[in-house]
């Protein structure tokens, strides 16, 4: 059975995924006691089946845990009905497509700033790094407009998000665990601070639209709205920093999905975009819980046993992709499930989108020389799958 913590498997997990799909149902995978869903339908079902739920277990009943569990226990990615539909429906009321789309300018401006800083760099004679100079800073920027953070505050979101999701590993360390601990605090702290400002003092960005939504009476409670805003920076950015490196890194290796992004990255954007989540998936594990008798594949999953989706396996599955293991930015139809399904959809996939849309063709236009000017840095990951860095030339 595979080692999910073996680090040959993190560098390179699919022909391991390939072999579990063969099986073509769930098989049992004793180490972590879960069910693995690795093709497409069934890691499809795994995200609708209303008898799964996404449960958030609680990581210690000690109070040093208490704001890490809450900040989950809360936050939509983390509830089922009814409390899932009461926060996505009050999240979705202020965060909507309109909104969005709104900040369509802003990554624009944001993209040109950062590639005209990578400019400097180049004129100096000096490489750049693909995901510190461009990928990493571009999707936090973004959130931080969004929800009105102050610009020169930025540098401490990213290292809380880090902290927090490494806790999504398969068993994380003991020094992941105590600076996830940390970050779940100070990023709370300073969340609320803020909220409790906007409250009373509101503006234009998220924070005070998500503290004065209301739908049916309802509104967003103290923990929720805190949670809500963390959630949206850690799955928010994440998802965008991954995909766009990891699919930059593939096209730079394939000099035929480089020519076609250096003569024409505009137009092939939005497929370009869609192929970057399938081929190398930003995110590889969701789980779920069964909260009732249910049946994956034809594989019964009792209540209380996990089940997780296997995104990236499942975006390689041969009986839905032709010519998976083949990276082409113009496949069409790409049914990915790279952002989830069911009730669970990203929410923040308009937004993830949207960041690609624009920044993609922005650096092939600046930039239509580009290589690898050596071997990219993976983070030692499996569930959150992306670089740490990649040195660019010209």
């Amino acid at each position: 059975m595979i080692d999910f913590s073996d680090p040959s498997f993190a560098e390179n997990p699919y022909p391991g995924l390939s072999e579990i799909r063969s099986a073509g149902k769930p098989i049992w995978h004793e180490g972590l006691q879960i069910f693995l869903a690795a093709t497409h339908e069934d890691a499809n079902n795994v995200f609708r089946n209303k008898s799964l739920g996404r449960i958030f277990k609680e990581k210690s009943p000690e109070f040093e845990w208490e704001i890490f569990n809450w900040l989950h226990a809360d936050s939509i990615l983390d509830s089922e009905p009814p409390k899932h539909t009461r926060l996505r429906s009050l999240v979705t009321k202020a965060f909507n497509r309109q909104k969005i789309e709104g900040m369509r300018p802003a990554v624009e401006r944001i993209s040109q700033r950062l590639l005209d800083e990578i400019d400097i760099k180049i004129k100096n004679n000096e490489t750049f790094d693909l995901i510190g100079d461009y990928a990493e800073p571009l999707p936090v920027k973004i959130i931080a407009d969004l929800l009105g953070f102050p610009e020169s505050e930025e540098h401490l979101l990213r290292p809380w998000s880090q902290a927090i999701v490494k806790m999504y590993e398969v068993n994380p360390s003991q020094l992941y665990q105590d600076e996830a601990k940390k970050a779940a605090r100070e990023f709370a702290d300073y969340v609320h601070q803020l909220a409790t400002y906007r409250k009373t003092n509101p503006g234009n960005d998220l924070i005070s639209e998500l503290a004065a939504v209301e739908e049916g009476g309802e509104k967003l409670n103290a923990h929720e709205l805190v949670a809500t805003c963390v959630l949206l920076l850690n799955a928010g950015h994440e998802a965008s920093v991954n995909a766009f490196g990891n699919g930059m890194v593939a096209v730079l290796e394939r000099e035929d999905q480089a020519k076609l992004l250096r003569q024409n990255a505009r137009a092939i954007t939005e497929t370009a975009v869609e192929e970057f989540m399938r081929f190398d998936a930003p995110l590889h594990l969701f789980e779920r819980t069964a909260t009732a008798p249910t049946e994956i594949g034809g594989v019964r999953i009792e209540p209380g046993q996990k089940i997780a989706s296997l995104i990236g396996s499942a975006n390689r599955d041969e009986k839905v992709f032709q010519n998976p293991t083949e990276m082409n930015i113009l496949r069409d139809p790409n049914p990915h499930i790279g952002f989830g399904a069911g009730i669970h959809f990203c929410i923040g996939a308009p937004l993830a989108r949207l960041e690609m849309s624009v920044s993609l063709p922005a650096i092939w236009e600046k930039f239509p020389t580009m290589k690898l000017a050596s071997t990219p840095v993976r983070r030692p990951t499996f569930v959150l799958r992306g670089y740490e860095s990649v040195a660019i030339s010209l």
